[in-house]
């Protein structure tokens, strides 16, 4: 009863969200209600509501992520005013002619920006919005592709600040245990062909390409075919860079205009991730990674990209005037997603405050078997990651557990462990890509410039296929032990169901 109680205010949010379609005034519901539960009464509740929202802005973790997005948004405008975003359409389109191949090009620029998955959002958002734009692409579609290989990219490597937290992580988790010949960085490595669901929905995006589109992404592609509607009459995108910012010259800027910029977030990203975890003094790329503080390492990032826009346009004789309002315009354009972060960061504090994910926990351990261990670890994962928005959350809530647990379960053998690991991580990012609240799909509607309730409920149908087949492999896991066999199957399952939905899509086109 209390597992159920404690999941009311997340799954308030996210049944509000998609029946209103309005974000923002469910997630402030949902938390009232979480406040309703916590403070015994329904006035109490609303000062208990406004704690949360104060307990969330102050946080400097948090803090540093608004004035991060606030950043990426101004860096953007920049890349928009003088002209880059622009000559990089044009560059592009000489040499892509199709929506597939546009889309195509988004999946393989989404996989090379590994290393996190929020500068991977900026990067890729900015280089195909207005090339999917010019092929009919809706802007659910784009979301989605942006959205199916950022978190899973950055989970599976080979280096990024993601997998720093994960090993350090499994570091925490395996102090204790009676053996030391494990290498956390060795186990996470091992656990990889584990994590089914994001070695899948990176498989699902060249899959559906080739296949055809379904459910309510079918609709949202065909309206973009028929009408030139991006976005669906009555959606509001979380940002629109180029209707906020209006229309840039012809010819105003070139390619560099939009590479330089790039070059200098991905460069000082990578130094400060390197920097604030302790390389200047020594640490492995690993180490620092474990210890790097990814908030402060972006910030510098993104304020380096605002300086090079900035300078950019000074460059162009743009005035100090302009340049000051494109600044600004490049904030408000990211408001709405900031209100929605404080948002969805409060309802983190409610399930934390509710003890989600430990009344989650406690209901299954008494099931938990070493044939069932993984299957029921990725379950759990799914809904902790889910309720509460985050994957990150979820993994730090289920590692510590789940990796003794395997241990002791198996008898020290380490290939449950490793299983377990992969299980936990992959049940994370499903979550993570299904719930509204989450950072990462709010960061995907933002730079596809999408509605997000709309990004939601086309992404849904598609990333429970690879959840499905995630869930049917660790069932098989019983009885195949070849992980390798179970991912080729997998992959060949995951192929077949695709294809059959596509052609009902088609079908349903014709008809």
């Amino acid at each position: 009863m209390d597992a159920l109680i404690s999941l009311l205010p997340p799954l308030a949010a996210v049944v509000l969200a998609l029946a209103t379609r309005r974000v923002n005034v469910s997630l402030f519901v949902s938390i009232w209600l979480g406040g309703w539960l916590v403070a015994g009464n329904p006035i109490a509740a609303v000062g208990q509501t406004f704690d949360w929202f104060a307990e969330v802005m102050t946080d400097e973790w948090n803090a540093r992520f608004l004035v991060l997005v606030a950043l990426l948004g101004a860096g953007a405008a920049f890349m928009h005013r003088t002209g880059g975003s622009q000559a990089l359409a044009h560059a592009l389109s000489k040499r892509i002619h199709s929506g597939r191949a546009s889309l195509l090009f988004t999946w393989v620029l989404g996989v090379v920006i590994f290393f996190n998955d929020y500068v991977n959002s900026v990067i890729v958002g900015n280089a195909t919005r207005d090339l999917t734009a010019r092929q009919r692409q809706s802007r659910e579609k784009l979301a989605w592709v942006m959205d199916a290989t950022s978190a899973p990219m950055a989970t599976l490597g080979p280096v990024s600040d993601w997998i720093g937290y994960q090993v350090s992580l499994i570091a925490g988790a395996l102090v204790g245990l009676s053996f030391s010949s494990a290498e956390p960085y060795r186990l996470f490595l091992q656990s990889i062909p584990w994590n089914f669901y994001a070695l899948l929905c990176l498989a699902s995006v060249p899959m559906i390409l080739l296949a055809g589109d379904f459910g309510p992404m079918a609709q949202a592609q065909r309206r973009a075919a028929e009408t030139g509607e991006l976005v669906a009459p009555g959606d509001t995108p979380l940002s629109n860079v180029d209707a906020d910012l209006g229309e840039v010259p012809e010819g105003r800027g070139r390619l560099w205009h939009f590479v330089l910029p790039l070059v200098v977030l991905i460069s000082v990203a990578c130094w400060g991730l390197w920097y604030t975890g302790g390389g200047a003094e020594g640490a492995t790329v690993i180490d620092a990674l474990a210890d790097t503080d990814v908030s402060v390492a972006l910030s510098w990032a993104a304020f380096a990209m605002v300086v090079t826009g900035m300078s950019m346009a000074l460059l162009q004789r743009q005035s100090l005037k302009d340049c000051e309002e494109t600044l600004l315009a490049g904030f408000r354009t990211m408001l709405p997603a900031l209100a929605i972060m404080v948002l969805a960061w409060s309802i983190g504090t409610v399930t934390g405050a509710l003890d989600t994910g430990e009344h989650v926990i406690n209901v299954t351990r008494d099931w938990l078997s070493p044939a069932l261990l993984p299957l029921l670890i990725f379950l759990i994962a799914m809904v902790i990651s889910f309720a509460t928005g985050s994957s990150w959350g979820a993994m730090a809530i289920l590692t510590p557990i789940g990796v003794p647990l395997a241990f002791e379960l198996s008898g020290g053998d380490m290939t449950l462990v490793s299983m377990a690991i992969g299980a936990i991580f992959s049940g994370s990012i499903f979550g993570d890509h299904c719930s509204p609240i989450s950072d990462t799909t709010v960061m995907a509607s933002i730079f596809a410039g999408s509605d997000h309730i709309a990004h939601v409920r086309t992404q849904i149908p598609y990333a429970l296929i690879p959840a499905i087949v995630s869930a049917l492999l660790y069932v098989a896991s019983m009885v195949i032990e070849s992980v390798w066999l179970l991912l080729a199957a997998g992959l060949v399952v995951q192929f077949g169901v695709i294809m059959v939905l596509g052609r009902s899509g088609k079908s349903s086109d014709s008809g």
